[in-house]
């Protein structure tokens, strides 16, 4: 057991160096800046606005312009650290709750603050639900307080589970290969290949999840 999570423990590996992994991304940056843009550019282009687009229609009427450029920034680093992830020997930053945490809990607080100093009667609207009958809106206050309370947390473990059993799971089948049977050794294969194109869209949609998550808290104190 001591083993199979040795790959994430930030202290493991020969120079324990694992938390670099999160700035192997920078070294992507500078081919943006050429003049002509090549194919990659141009998809990554593509997707940032649309992500532009979807961001400003879950933020509502009172966006203020620019403020969708933080919410592709986190999709962006949570995406390409979920990618660099994968390959064999590199640190996955993103199954740590140190990481998902340090991203979920200064937006949620921020917004938190903010909505609680400039719209608090809006704030305080919220925590009892449209239609609630006066009997249980102590009930539901309690609720809906609970409910704010645990949003970074699930962001968070969201985030780290989702990573970690995949990874786990890859990792118990690779290591029955060497004690397995010849040739029960191409369904092994297969089934790895599949568990690593499953990855692969986990790692897309789980960022997805996180930011659109983001983005929805945010649009609520507004």
């Amino acid at each position: 057991m001591a083993n199979l999570f040795s790959s994430f423990d930030p202290s493991s590996g020969i120079l324990s160096l694992n938390w670099l992994s999160s700035l192997i991304g920078l070294l992507i940056i500078p081919p943006m800046y050429w003049l002509i843009p090549s194919r990659m550019n141009m998809l990554w282009i593509k997707i940032i606005m649309t992500l532009n687009k979807e961001f400003k229609i879950l933020i509502g009427n009172n966006m203020i312009k620019g403020n969708t450029l933080i919410f592709i920034s986190l999709f962006s680093l949570i995406l390409l650290n979920n990618f660099i992830g994968l390959f064999p020997y590199i640190f996955t930053s993103t199954s740590h709750l140190i990481m998902s945490l340090a991203l979920a809990l200064p937006l949620w607080l921020s917004f938190m603050i903010y909505g609680w100093t400039n719209n608090t009667t809006h704030m305080l609207a919220h925590l009892v639900p449209q239609g609630t009958p006066p009997i249980l809106m102590p009930f539901m206050v309690c609720i809906e307080t609970i409910s704010n309370i645990i949003r970074p947390i699930t962001l968070a473990v969201r985030l780290s589970a989702n990573m970690i059993a995949g990874h786990l799971l890859m990792t118990l089948l690779g290591s029955t290969g060497p004690s397995m049977d010849m040739s029960l050794l191409w369904i092994l294969l297969i089934t790895q290949m599949l568990l690593l194109i499953l990855e692969l869209s986990v790692s897309i949609i789980q960022s997805y999840v996180f930011t659109v998550l983001s983005t929805l808290y945010s649009s609520e104190v507004n």
